[in-house]
């Protein structure tokens, strides 16, 4: 089976500012894919690239077969992208904005009212229809775009850092519709930040820089940390991550009151550098610790 994206040495810059820098990667059908990284790493680029809004520098990128710079109309009949700032339009009720989307894309007035009446149920939002968009919550409008975005039945769904300043209650709502579509099929392109929601998709990519500079699942990804992670609990955990940073050479982090170590470090150098004694765990680390080890050790180059 073919793969429904394929990006082949995708390239685009802005002026002096390379945003994208060669980047390949294959996506299959009903599988979430992640671009994960921080702020400025060019998933935002990338994505408006596969959605075909964008035309690359060099390279390519496939979506359903179809070159997303010489094939953009009929590519945009077929993929939903909800972005960053998704167009709700904050005076129309929850169900006019659903039938606005559905307007816009052509579909058929005979089928609208049995589709917008389905998406209203999908989403929990039904007895929210008659709401004006400005009076939802956060979760509630993420809801209402996903729903405006799924109004044409597409093949693939883009979303750009979709769960950006929502509540963790919202957000796992949000993650259930998403894993609910896959179900059904659906093939899914998102972007995030947050490293627990890259722990749910199927395989990730990291970007930074423009670059990717690892790729796989979320188990893969992990593994890449050389002798895994120790950890251990401290009263001042960014004073004794920075020294033993200093003072080894691995990759130490701070989270909350626990210190993270990664690299070509024994517990034995642990001990020696923080100068007291150290109760240490070692465990395999989370997508979380891959990405500050990446981060550290690929990045900064």
């Amino acid at each position: 089976m073919s793969p429904v994206v394929r990006v082949q040495g995708l390239t685009k810059s802005f002026q002096e500012v390379q945003a994208v820098k060669d980047i390949s990667f294959e996506v299959n059908k009903g599988e979430v894919f992640g671009l994960v990284g921080p702020d400025g790493a060019g998933k935002t680029t990338a994505m408006r690239i596969l959605a075909a809004i964008l035309a690359p520098d060099r390279g390519s990128a496939e979506i359903l077969g179809m070159n997303t710079t010489s094939s953009r109309e009929k590519i945009h009949d077929r993929i939903a992208y909800m972005s960053q700032r998704f167009g709700l339009y904050q005076d129309l009720t929850v169900e006019e904005n659903i039938r606005f989307y559905a307007d816009m894309y052509g579909v058929e007035k005979k089928l609208q009212e049995s589709g917008i009446q389905k998406l209203l149920n999908w989403s929990s939002l039904t007895q929210f229809r008659k709401r004006p968009a400005g009076k939802l919550s956060g979760g509630m409008k993420q809801k209402l775009g996903l729903a405006c975005a799924l109004v044409h039945t597409p093949e693939l769904l883009l979303l750009d850092e979709p769960t950006n300043g929502v509540d963790p209650v919202s957000r796992k709502e949000f993650w259930n519709l998403l894993y609910r579509l896959v179900d059904e099929g659906l093939t899914i392109i998102m972007t995030t930040a947050y490293l627990d929601e890259a722990e749910k998709c199927h395989r990730l990519a990291f970007m930074n820089k423009g670059e990717i500079t690892a790729r796989g699942t979320p188990g893969e990804i992990v593994r890449l940390i050389p002798g895994g992670v120790y950890k251990f609990k401290s009263d001042n955990p960014f004073e004794e991550s920075n020294l033993i940073s200093s003072k080894t050479g691995a990759v130490s982090t701070v989270f909350g009151s626990q210190v993270h170590v990664m690299g070509d470090v024994t517990e034995q150098d642990i001990q020696t550098t923080v100068g007291r004694p150290v109760q240490i765990t070692k465990t395999q680390g989370s997508v979380e610790d891959a990405f500050v080890y990446l981060s550290e050790t690929v990045y900064d180059r």
